[in-house]
């Protein structure tokens, strides 16, 4: 990799509101997004529909032990946001993870990460904007599952195409739903757990559920493995607030806010949340298995659970398919400021919005969604497996930068430090290692083993012609 050259004032200040203002390509990004937008973006990151959908599979899985699984993949993503928080804080970038890659490690590792991710997101988008027609669908089946999912994939694209601080708003609205609906499953669900809930004449239930039932490991310890790989890719979102802290007033307090929080966030939420399903109710009901977060709703007494899960989810839906518009077009941004996508993709309007990178990954979801009505099983399963693990890729590049980029600090700007990894160089090792302990044991798994070599071709083509590029380059300049 070589030895870099010492940091600038230019290093530390890209991706900064107005940076590249003065390129010939628009008016550069603005501090459009407010702290209570980027505290309901960070809070509702970690908040996807795979929570409230999938967690489902993961219990029946591992039945009470899965909060196991939950707690170790968590622990894993608090020290990665610790590390991405270590470099935002330093050098907020509207490309976050691929700058500090790019600058830390090479322009291939940065042009291939952030293409990787970029891919993620696009497909997301399909994914999401079909489960949300799905649900809309259900309620106004005049309209058929393709028109819902034009119709909301045009809406949110034309709120992110207004302003940033237009999907800042709709984003602290989703969020704010997503964090209130947790909130009061969490409370309404500890009351019926200790028998106190108003209105209802349960006994409490204590730790029967989690210790009956073949007791807390039923499947066995090598059951809280599966677990893992199950529930690994429902935290993927968390870092989308170092992204977004760079259109704010106020980028490294933003950042620095976001990542001391991760901890209760994800402890609340995800443990806090499942603690109270399978504390609940038996882990090997088939109405847990189905729908665990409905299941308990019905549980305690809740009309119609099934659709106020299908509000709660829609919502979720809507707001990763937000977020995901914004995050996959940001990071299209980033690179063409880099040269590593097409100029155009930097041009922003007055307002400060990239938009033809928006519309360019807009395109890209539409396509996606054609892919998944008319060939699920074919080509849009290719497209879900070959970019199903880039979270972990994602991950493991965060750490490697972390390792080249704090010495860089060190060395260049000390004072930039205002937020620092644990136990620096131990625990990043210690990540390291869990997340390349995860990649290997995905290959003892059948879905897995399909998703991660898919994954891994994807990421071998966008490694190939980041080197050819690189090596064109040079070529060029001599």
């Amino acid at each position: 990799m070589g030895a870099q050259p010492p940091l600038t004032k230019d290093d530390l200040t890209a991706g900064e509101p107005g940076a590249g203002a003065s390129e010939p390509t628009g008016h550069g990004l603005q501090a459009g997004l407010k702290n209570r937008h980027l505290s309901m973006i960070a809070i509702g990151g970690v908040i996807g529909a795979g929570l409230f959908v999938g967690s489902g599979a993961g219990i029946a899985a591992a039945g009470p032990a899965i909060l196991l699984s939950y707690a170790l993949v968590g622990a894993m993503v608090v020290l990665v946001m610790r590390m991405l928080g270590e470099m935002s804080a330093a050098n907020p970038a509207s490309g976050s993870f691929s700058a500090y890659a790019d600058r830390a490690l090479g322009r291939w590792a940065g042009f291939t990460i952030g293409w990787l991710y970029w891919f993620f997101w696009v497909v997301v988008l399909a994914v999401e904007a079909m489960a949300g027609a799905g649900i809309l669908n259900g309620w106004f089946p005049a309209v058929p599952v393709w028109g819902w999912a034009l119709i909301v994939m045009v809406v949110l694209t034309a709120t992110n195409l207004f302003s940033v601080g237009s999907y800042g708003e709709f984003e602290f609205w989703f969020a704010g739903i997503k964090v209130f609906a947790i909130a009061a499953f969490l409370v309404l669900g500890a009351l019926a757990a200790f028998g106190v809930l108003p209105g209802t004449h349960d006994q409490a239930v204590g730790l029967t559920n989690l210790t009956g039932h073949g007791g807390f490991l039923p499947k066995g310890p090598g059951a809280i493995l599966t677990g893992v790989l199950m529930v690994v890719f429902s935290f993927m979102g968390s870092e989308i607030v170092t992204l977004a802290a760079g259109e704010s007033a106020d980028p490294r307090k933003a950042v620095t806010k976001a990542t001391n929080s991760v901890i209760w966030r994800i402890a609340v939420f995800y443990l806090g949340s499942i603690l109270i399903v399978v504390s609940l109710l038996p882990w090997d009901s088939a109405e847990v298995k189905k729908s665990p977060y409905v299941a308990v709703l019905n549980h305690i007494g809740i009309a119609h659970a099934g659709q106020v899960m299908n509000v709660i989810v829609l919502t979720a839906v809507l707001s990763c398919l937000n977020s995901g518009l914004y995050t996959a077009s940001r990071m299209a941004f980033s690179l063409s400021k880099r040269g590593d996508a097409p100029r155009a993709f930097g041009r922003t309007t007055p307002r400060g919005v990239p938009a033809v990178a928006i519309l360019a990954s807009v395109v890209f979801g539409f396509v996606a969604v054609f892919f998944d009505y008319e060939f699920p099983t074919t080509v849009f399963q290719f497209l879900l497996n070959s970019s199903g693990a880039v979270a972990l890729f994602v991950w493991l590049v965060i750490c490697f930068s972390q390792l080249r980029m704090r010495r860089m600090i060190e060395r260049d700007a000390p004072e930039k430090l205002t937020v620092k990894m644990w136990a620096y160089p131990y625990l990043t090792w210690v990540t390291i290692g869990m997340i390349l302990f995860v990649i290997g044991y995905m290959f003892t798994d059948s879905d897995g083993r399909q998703q991660m070599v898919l994954s891994l071709l994807a990421a071998g083509i966008v490694l190939v012609v980041a080197v050819v590029r690189e090596r064109i380059g040079k070529r060029a300049k001599s």
